[in-house]
């Protein structure tokens, strides 16, 4: 399903407009990304938890040379599947 599939049902389903669902949608992704920016997390109760989490720093090679290089930490986003996701799939 592309975006723009999850917008036509959000439209159908809300009995909105396209654009309305469209821009509905685009403020949940926003806050999404603010939230994740900020180090918090967002739980939608039988959906799933968007998170973040740390990655470590690490050694790795370059694919081309085979050199090793420095890996520097980094955050990540995370997602953990609720129950009731976990049950419709």
């Amino acid at each position: 399903m592309t975006k723009q599939d999850l917008v036509s049902k959000m439209a159908a389903d809300a009995n909105i407009s396209k654009k309305a669902a469209e821009d509905a949608l685009n403020s949940f992704i926003g806050g999404v990304k603010e939230s994740l920016g900020k180090g918090e997390s967002v739980s939608l109760i039988g959906f799933g938890t968007f998170g973040v989490s740390k990655r470590a720093a690490r050694t790795g090679r370059n694919p081309r040379t085979g050199d090793a290089i420095q890996i520097p930490e980094r955050n990540v986003p995370t997602f953990k599947a609720g129950k009731g996701l976990k049950e419709a799939v």
